[in-house]
């Protein structure tokens, strides 16, 4: 990786304002990144991912019910820790700090009705300063990608943008046929030649003239359609571990790894 750029000195926008409409059994009342794996928010085990390789400036992008994003932050030391209050004064005593998380955390209000690239538009016409280089993801998805080996691949090419390209199992079930009978059945194919977006992107600067911050500017249109169109956007291939969170079996999956100790993206 080129010694000029460090990984913390790259902010990572963290998008976290949609609805949730698909999984509205849990996010009825707090918005999805904030559904817990193992008793945290899956917000944070993105962000220990992050983490992980040196990445430690985050700009969370808030809308629906992001109060209870605000909350859990403003109160992280005191749920982390053992204190003292002295009720009269209101005074606060930390005795310890029982957590390794030397994070920035901005928590950016970018809209209620706003769409992802509008979302990505505004925070960082606000947060991103004079980085050159910032990363993108949503706060729904865990992965064991190498995230280093990421960001490295993209500062040696000389496009806009990387996404993570990934080969997630089909969700229904392949029949491999000879006329009319069945000769192998695989419940959950991979594609192995049909890669998608995993989520986890890195960005030039430059990449901002593609967004706009009307609300309706969706992140996986427009500016992603028309900076691949410009022959500005790679991909960096990741063979292992990914899992989104958008329904209730995506829940069920993610704490039973969780729970038996065998969660890939465990850092």
């Amino acid at each position: 990786m080129s010694s000029e750029v460090s990984p913390a000195k790259v902010p990572i926008f963290i998008l976290c304002g949609g609805f949730g409409t698909r999984f509205r059994e849990q996010t009825e009342f707090r918005p999805k990144p904030m559904i817990e794996i193992g008793g945290r928010p899956i917000l944070w085990h993105i962000m220990r991912t992050y983490a992980k390789y040196g990445f430690c400036r985050f700009v969370v992008c808030l809308g629906y019910r992001g109060k209870v994003i605000r909350e859990y932050f403003l109160h992280y030391a005191s749920m982390n820790s053992d204190f003292t209050v002295g009720l009269a004064s209101n005074e606060l005593t930390t005795h310890t700090i029982d957590h390794t998380d030397d994070w920035s955390v901005t928590l950016a209000e970018t809209g209620l009705e706003t769409m992802t690239g509008a979302r990505i538009a505004r925070a960082t016409a606000k947060y991103l300063g004079d980085a050159e280089h910032f990363g993108v993801t949503y706060g729904d998805g865990v992965t064991d990608a190498d995230l280093a080996k990421e960001f490295a691949f993209h500062l040696q090419h000389e496009r806009l943008g990387t996404v993570l390209g990934v080969n997630p199992p089909s969700r229904f079930g392949e029949l491999q046929l000879n006329g009319d009978e069945v000769v192998a059945f695989d419940e959950k194919p991979e594609f192995h030649e049909k890669w998608i977006n995993g989520g986890f992107m890195f960005f030039r600067r430059g990449f901002r003239e593609y967004l706009s911050d009307a609300t309706d500017c969706v992140l996986e249109r427009t500016p992603l359609v028309s900076l691949a169109d410009d022959g500005q956007l790679s991909l960096f291939r990741h063979h292992g571990f990914w899992h989104c969170m958008d329904t209730q079996r995506d829940y069920d999956d993610l704490n039973r790894l969780w729970r038996e100790g065998t969660a890939p993206w465990k850092c």
